[in-house]
């Protein structure tokens, strides 16, 4: 059988790349990227922008924690990260990726972080359709939200208008999934964390560009894939691995393991590099080759 080559293709901007035929090519998006310091960053906002873990910036730039961010600062950043799957037209969002991938005539059209729900309230898996589109919605406060508003003591509130202070922001999907819903956000730390009641929020530079095309009744599917393992043209083996945060994976060892025996990658990876990953689980993909 012919090698499924991969693409490699730049990371949460407007994409227009060709995926390989067959579904198990390997794609990667993103790499080694330069990002300048902007005023009103903080570390926890560069990772939620670029989709990588902010200690894991700190770390490889030597970032004094004590100490303001200087703005100019060019940041060395990896955003490297193994499409977890390809469809012709539609949405696939990974939750321990915390990443859409949205496709669009058989090509990655953009790829980009997003928001998931909390630990306790976990956004669900399956496929779904998007069963409506709506530019400055109102939000109508779900049930349970309501419950936990009046626990934790805080107003109750059945409705909140369109305007700044609308968590759902300027646009919304709704989905299929009940209580579902992908849209803005305006709190745009909460991206790339776990931290919503299970709606899948996303960064208002990202949603500007994504809404429009976005049309009714467009597919999608939310996986649950904490490893992922890919083949480059050269032969060399990248491994991702990221928390398994709903605790839905027995071992993650145990998955990597099933995964690069699957391919057939067993015998020529390095497994120092391996536990590596696994003990320090960084959001973006490593090369583990022998």
């Amino acid at each position: 059988m012919a090698m499924a080559y991969p693409v490699i293709v730049g990371l949460f901007m407007a994409l227009s790349v060709l995926c390989p035929s067959g579904s198990h090519a390997d794609i990667f998006i993103g790499g080694e990227t330069a990002y300048a310091i902007q005023k009103g960053d903080s570390l926890i906002l560069i990772g939620s922008k670029l989709g990588v873990n902010w200690q894991t910036i700190a770390k490889e730039n030597e970032v004094d924690l004590g100490k303001p961010l200087k703005i100019g600062r060019t940041l060395k950043v990896n955003t490297r990260k193994i499409v977890p799957k390809v469809t012709e037209t539609g949405i696939i969002v990974n939750i321990p990726d915390r990443m859409l991938y949205y496709f669009k005539e058989g090509k990655l059209a953009s790829a980009f972080p997003v928001g998931l729900g909390r630990p306790d309230w976990e956004t669900p898996t399956g496929v779904f359709t998007i069963k409506g589109r709506e530019r400055n919605p109102t939000w109508h406060v779900p049930l349970s939200i309501r419950e936990e508003m009046a626990t934790k003591g805080e107003p109750v509130e059945t409705a909140v208008p369109p305007g700044p202070d609308n968590p759902l922001g300027r646009y919304s999907l709704r989905t299929s999934i009940p209580g579902v819903l992908l849209h803005e956000t305006i709190w745009p730390t909460s991206v790339y964390q776990f931290r919503s009641h299970a709606c899948i929020r996303i960064m208002a530079e990202h949603m500007e560009k994504f809404f429009p095309n976005v049309r009714a009744n467009t597919q999608g599917e939310i996986i649950y894939e904490p490893v992922k393992v890919a083949l480059t043209p050269e032969g060399r083996i990248f491994l991702e691995v990221h928390r398994d945060v709903y605790k839905r994976t027995t071992s993650l060892e145990t998955e990597v393991r099933k995964l690069l025996d699957r391919r057939g990658l067993s015998g020529r990876v390095n497994w120092e590099k391996i536990n590596k990953v696994l003990q320090e689980k960084p959001d973006v993909a490593e090369d583990v080759t022998s």
